[in-house]
């Protein structure tokens, strides 16, 4: 059979073995490829270290196609069992884990476990590929995640044996001709990922949106450029804090059709958009619940011959002239970080600490005395008789809670600068 050995430099080889191989013996046939002596070799493999040399390749259960890591451990610290980095593979998903010092545990569920808790990305990818072992694993329950986790192992290792009876009880019955089938794509989407990996790893990372600076009404605002989309938006929340909800015709209802479904409330014919020292005339299609304040479109990019220039970074309006460069990711909003807002991540880290403190508090038996402060929700700062004070002059309660938060709840000075904004000319 066929096995694939990676090493933490990077360096990828298949050997050809007997599943009657000896541990001991695979580890010279891998020394004489990687130069690591097989007395300071180790050999992780589904997660897990093989500690016994004696023991066969069968009697550990791996099988054709399946992936090792080799892990040269410097000799102060082989006698601890320390090692730097683990990759724990199976054959429909790959997940690898860096923990430096990491020393590992007898048991696996522990050793699991710690290694998700230290790197949130991890955790956070664990959560959509495997939802319950996550949940068992943030509930602080040790007991619960290792039955979780022997339950999953349980169920894969059946699942793989039925696999393995079925294509070898009778190779042209239809069901195991499309079990085998299935294999050799696997098989070959593992290849071609691990060759995307070391050729164009780029193409693993990710890329932010293209927003820009501008003006609407005299108030900033972040614009999303979207040469994809028909049409200039904008939504709701976005143009009452410019005050131009009062321009809105509300006779252009309907529904704006193309990823999702969004409610069109009504059309902005006309009104200024400053972008730089240019100030461009535009029309907006307002939408109830957008979550990005400004949509650019097709429309406005192409009245003005707009220049998307990525070698550059910036956008070029033709009719004037002006350059504006593209937001850095640092200067994006919030709902630009598709992958993982900062707020989501102050999440996960209270998350990670609650259990934290869960898991201590039962190894030594004293409740847990930490508490997370909650941080009160925006409109939770003031009080209703305030807000809707300043809401019977006409204004909405969005615009009045964020008024309140730009004057630190001084409510007399937020009732002026709302009633001086709102003479604002579009």
């Amino acid at each position: 059979m066929q096995i694939t050995v990676a090493t933490l430099s990077d360096q990828l080889f298949t050997i050809q073995v007997s599943e009657d191989l000896e541990l001991e013996n695979m580890k010279v046939l891998c020394e004489m490829e990687t130069r690591i002596p097989a007395q300071e070799m180790a050999v992780v493999w589904n997660g897990r270290p093989l500690l016994i040399d004696k023991m066969t390749l069968k009697q550990y259960g791996i099988r054709d196609g399946e992936v090792v890591l080799v892990q040269h451990l410097q000799a102060q610290n082989s006698s601890s069992g320390e090692y730097t980095s683990v990759f724990i593979t199976c054959q429909s998903k790959n997940i690898e884990i860096s923990g430096l010092g990491q020393t590992l545990q007898q048991d696996d569920a522990v050793f699991i476990r710690d290694m998700f808790m230290r790197d949130p990305h991890q955790l956070a990818m664990l959560q959509q590929m495997n939802p319950s072992l996550a949940d068992a694993m943030l509930s602080g329950d040790l007991d619960k995640f290792r039955r979780v986790l022997q339950e999953q192992r349980q169920i894969r290792l059946q699942q793989d044996q039925d696999k393995m009876a079925l294509m070898h009880a009778d190779p042209f019955d239809p069901n195991a001709q499309h079990l085998i089938e299935e294999a050799i794509r696997l098989r070959n989407v593992d290849s071609n990922m691990a060759t995307a990996i070391e050729f164009a790893p780029e193409s693993f990372g990710q890329v932010h949106m293209l927003y820009i600076d501008c003006k609407v009404n005299g108030y900033p605002v972040k614009a999303f450029v979207d040469s994809g989309a028909q049409m200039t938006i904008m939504s709701q929340s976005c143009a009452e804090r410019c005050h131009i909800m009062r321009l809105v015709d509300r006779r252009w209802t309907g529904l704006a059709q193309g990823v999702g479904t969004q409610t069109i409330i009504g059309r902005v014919h006309l009104c200024q958009i400053q972008i730089g020292t240019a100030f461009l005339q535009s029309s907006f299609c307002i939408l109830e619940s957008q979550p990005m304040d400004m949509l650019l479109g097709l429309d406005m990019l192409k009245r003005h011959q707009c220049v998307i220039d990525l070698k550059k970074n910036l956008l070029q309006i033709g009719t004037s002239g002006t350059v504006t460069p593209f937001l850095a990711e640092t200067d994006l909003p919030d709902t630009a970080r598709l992958d993982q807002s900062a707020r989501e991540e102050q999440e996960l880290a209270d998350v990670l600490s609650r259990s934290a403190q869960a898991t201590k508090s039962k190894n030594t038996g004293k409740p847990s005395t930490s508490r997370v402060a909650s941080t009160p929700s925006s409109q939770g700062q003031y009080s209703e008789e305030v807000v809707a004070r300043l809401m019977s002059n006409g204004f909405s309660r969005h615009v009045v809670v964020e008024e309140l938060r730009r004057c630190k709840g001084n409510a007399d000075q937020a009732l002026a600068s709302l009633l001086s904004k709102s003479f604002g000319l579009p």
